[in-house]
C-alpha cells in the first residue's frame, strides 16, 4: 500500500513538472523547398527502421506517417509514427528518408503531396 502511495506522489510530481515543459524541435532542421525538413549532415549512417505496429485510424481520411530515424545531441533517435490529418488541398504523405550526401548522411523529411 505504501509503494502505491509513494508511485502515485511520484507520477503526480512528474506531470506537474513536465505540465510546463515545451516540446522543442530537434536541432539542426530547416525546411525545404518542398515543405519537408532537411536535416543536419552527420557521418553514422541511421540503423534500420524500427517495427511499428499501425494502431487503427481516428477517423476517416487520416494518413498515417511512420516512424523514423532523427538527429539530436549526437545520435540517432527514434521518431515514432502518427496519425495525420491532411491540410485542405493536400492528400497523401510522402515519407523521408536519409540519402547519402558527400559527407555522410543527411536527413530529408516527408511532406504532404497535393
Amino acid at each position: 500500500m505504501t509503494n502505491n502511495r509513494a508511485r502515485l506522489a511520484l507520477v503526480g510530481a512528474l506531470a506537474f513538472t513536465l505540465a510546463g515543459c515545451v516540446i522543442a524541435p530537434l536541432g539542426g532542421y530547416r525546411t525545404s523547398a518542398y515543405g519537408g525538413e532537411v536535416g543536419p549532415v552527420v557521418d553514422v549512417p541511421p540503423p534500420q527502421a524500427q517495427y511499428e505496429a499501425v494502431p487503427a485510424a481516428p477517423g476517416v481520411g487520416y494518413v498515417w506517417i511512420g516512424g523514423y530515424w532523427g538527429w539530436n545531441l549526437g545520435r540517432h533517435v527514434w521518431i515514432g509514427g502518427r496519425w495525420a490529418s491532411p491540410p485542405a488541398g493536400y492528400r497523401g504523405w510522402a515519407p523521408g528518408y536519409w540519402g547519402r550526401h558527400d559527407r555522410g548522411w543527411r536527413w530529408n523529411g516527408g511532406h504532404w503531396r497535393r
